[in-house]
């Protein structure tokens, strides 16, 4: 049995339907599907049994679970950079991936967890995934920190060597509908262009950037999902690694993809960014890549224009915009 927590979430539903695509449904998918349309990610895909995130982690907490686990891949977690109850960021982000991580590592299940570029911070220390560098590191913002906190009980714990974890950055694709404000500005300005034409951007706030030219490491989530599949059959591929493309990208590039994927000419307006957000915006990220590519694992990723095109023609436009 293969293990996704988050499984009907953005990542983790895509990553099961990789794993279909291999031929594989020995799955148990782990997830809350509350009130929203996350339980869409699920219509098309095969999978053995669904359980309530909850009622998971009282029975690795009880440990009983009975049938054989091969692989357990921690997508589930609260995602929302904006979130400001902390207590509910580190039950969720902290606490069950780190009473999780334990369960695997003593049964010595493959554990792979979803990390984020969010632990960068500002990005003065730079984004290297290196452990040294990882030690340094101080985010901004609380979400950033729920999942830092575990990143460095990994390192201290010296579980680097036990377990995977993908530091994930600015990812973009099918299946993330259900995410409200959290959703990629690819979906946010496909909206935006087929409702009013144009696309809102923010300004830029800081000298030496100009509007709309503050820079991100946009991933597609299907090259994501692969990097993935990889690990899941790489056992003796264990760390922190970044996952990005390792070339940052403008918003503006971003946009005017979009655009020509409709085959239309690009309209952009500029908006001030709301000052609550201001003081923990970050103008730069890109992922460093060279540990990722020294483990072996093969980086061939979409351009921006290529992914943001199979995005828009293939889903956004689709009537069944699913995976």
């Amino acid at each position: 049995m293969i293990i996704v927590t988050g499984g009907a979430g953005f990542i983790g539903s895509a990553f099961v339907w990789k794993l279909n695509e291999e031929g594989i449904d020995n799955i148990l998918i782990v997830d809350h599907l509350g009130r929203g349309d996350k339980w869409k990610n699920l219509a098309g895909r095969r999978y053995y049994d669904f359980v309530h995130k909850d009622t998971f982690l009282e029975m690795v907490l009880g440990d009983r679970i009975s049938f054989e686990v091969k692989a357990v891949v921690h997508m589930g977690a609260c995602s929302s950079t904006t979130e400001r109850d902390a207590d509910y960021l580190m039950r969720n982000n902290y606490f069950y991936t780190r009473a999780l991580a334990a369960w695997a590592v003593r049964k010595e299940i493959r554990f792979i967890y979803a990390s984020s570029a969010a632990t960068y911070g500002d990005g003065s220390l730079g984004f290297s995934d290196e452990d040294a560098v990882t030690l340094k590191l101080r985010p901004i913002n609380m979400y950033g920190y729920s999942k830092h906190v575990f990143d460095l009980g990994v390192l201290r714990n010296e579980m680097q060597n036990r377990v995977a974890g993908i530091k994930f950055f600015n990812v973009y694709g099918p299946n993330e509908y259900h995410k409200e404000d959290m959703r990629s500005v690819v979906h946010k300005a496909y909206g935006q262009v087929r409702d009013t034409g144009k696309v809102r951007l923010f300004r830029s706030h800081r000298e030496g950037y100009k509007d709309g030219e503050q820079l991100r490491d946009f991933i597609y989530v299907k090259d994501c999902v692969e990097v993935l599949w990889w690990f899941l059959n790489r056992p003796e591929a264990n760390g922190i690694y970044n996952l990005g493309t390792g070339h940052a990208r403008t918003w503006k590039d971003l946009v005017r993809s979009v655009f020509a994927a409709l085959e239309l000419e690009p309209r952009i307006e500029y908006i001030d960014m709301p000052e609550a957000v201001r003081d923990q915006y970050q103008y730069f990220t890109e992922a460093r890549m060279e540990k990722l590519r020294a483990s072996g694992c093969p980086l061939a990723f979409h351009t921006l224009e290529e992914g943001i095109r199979d995005y828009v023609v293939n889903y956004l436009r689709k009537t069944d915009p699913f995976l």
